[in-house]
C-alpha cells in the first residue's frame, strides 16, 4: 500500500520478526488457488490503529485485497482504524474506499531510502 523499497533477505527477515514478536498485531496469510497470494496485518503505529496488506503481482486483479480486507474488518473491533497508501496506489486506495475508509489526510515526505519526494495519503475507518 505504502511505497517502499523491496529489502534484501536479511532485512525482509529482521522486519517480519519484529512484527510478529508484537503481541498487540497480527497477521495472516492470504492465499488463492492453493498459492500463497500475499498477507495481511494489523498493527499499531504512532497511537494509532493500522491496517496493510501486499499482495504478489500475479494476483493483482482479482479481488483478492478487497476480501481479505473486508475479514480483516470482521476481525478486528478497534475503531478508529487507519491506512497509509501511495498516491500513486489508486489500486490499493479503491480497495480501502470500497470497505469503507475515508481520506483524511495526506503527507509528503522526501524519502532517503528511494531518494525522491513519497507523497502518501492517510485514511480512516470510523467508529
Amino acid at each position: 500500500m505504502a511505497l517502499f523499497p523491496a529489502r534484501d533477505w536479511d532485512a525482509f527477515r529482521a522486519h517480519w520478526q519484529k512484527i510478529l514478536a508484537d503481541d498487540r498485531s497480527w497477521q495472516k496469510t492470504i492465499v488463492a488457488d492453493g498459492a500463497v497470494a500475499g498477507n495481511i496485518l494489523c498493527f499499531d503505529r504512532d497511537g494509532r490503529r493500522e491496517v496493510g496488506y501486499w499482495l504478489g503481482r500475479d494476483f493483482w486483479g482479482r479481488g483478492l485485497a478487497t476480501k481479505a480486507l473486508a475479514e480483516l474488518l470482521e476481525e478486528e473491533p478497534v475503531r478508529p482504524l487507519y491506512a497509509t497508501v501511495a498516491t500513486t496506489n489508486r489500486a490499493s486506495i479503491r480497495v480501502l474506499e470500497k470497505c469503507g475508509f475515508v481520506v483524511v489526510d495526506s503527507r509528503s515526505e522526501f524519502d532517503e531510502k528511494w531518494g525522491e519526494q513519497v507523497d502518501e495519503l492517510i485514511l480512516e475507518l470510523p467508529g
